[in-house]
């Protein structure tokens, strides 16, 4: 059972064309966000989907080093070796800060079990807590047919454990909205201290809806993602319980 600091109280549009052959928008941080309403998407269920891997670099660790420097020792026998650091048990979670347009403000998460409602406020939902990786990820719905209500949302990941990991991951958040491309974000920065990342901001901008690509690491949790952001929660210490 872990702790930490994460348990709340209380223009035009510009994207990178992305994949063809997979119909995907990547936001990169030169070509940082992308219109909704202007691609007819500004309705229906957004879903949001986190997934993450282990580096294919890390999974082998000092070896595969050693065989990029000693090529002739790949036809030696394997040794057996320990656990290392390099493979953890990674957690990543997702989550999102809400600010509705009545004021009212809060967080979506699975720590604490605030996992929203999408056909009330906030009309943020959050489906379950992937553990352990699995090809389906975290999955988060933001029902934008009540898009007036929405002011900010954003959509961050959190590791839950105390073994920073951002560097030895390769996570992706991928939007899918009710029409056109998808939209995907990676969180690719080699970040081995950072325990946070907000990693995009979905804004009601002039009754326009923005994906904005954000992709901040931070050293803390939830709160000082809010410092960052100014939402002005409360927060105290947070548990999951174990499976």
């Amino acid at each position: 059972m872990g702790l930490l600091d994460g348990l709340w109280r209380g223009r035009e549009s510009v994207f990178d064309p992305g994949n063809a052959a997979t119909n995907s928008i990547q936001l990169t941080g030169r070509q940082n966000r992308v219109s909704l309403t202007k691609q007819d998407a500004a309705s229906g269920h957004l879903r949001v989907n986190l997934t993450w891997r282990m580096r294919t670099s890390d999974l082998m660790g000092p070896q595969r080093e050693s065989l990029l420097r000693h090529p002739l020792r790949a036809l030696k026998p394997p040794e057996v070796v320990g656990h290392s650091q390099s493979m953890v048990n990674v957690d990543l979670d997702l989550g999102c800060l809400y600010e509705l347009q009545d004021g009212t403000k809060g967080v979506v998460q699975p720590l604490g079990d605030y996992l929203g409602d999408v056909n009330a406020p906030p009309y943020v939902k959050l489906s379950g807590d992937d553990r352990f990786g699995s090809g389906s990820g975290e999955t988060m719905y933001v029902n934008l047919d009540h898009r007036d209500a929405i002011k900010r949302l954003l959509v961050f990941v959190y590791i839950y454990d105390q073994t920073p990991a951002f560097d030895r991951t390769h996570a992706v958040v991928t939007l899918y909205p009710s029409n056109g491309p998808s939209i995907e974000i990676a969180l690719d920065e080699r970040q081995p201290q950072a325990r946070s990342c907000a990693v995009m901001m979905i804004e009601n901008v002039k009754d326009e809806i923005m994906v904005r690509r954000e992709v901040k690491y931070v050293y803390g949790f939830q709160g000082e993602l809010d410092r960052l952001y100014g939402w002005g929660l409360q927060w105290g210490r947070g548990y999951k319980t174990k499976v």
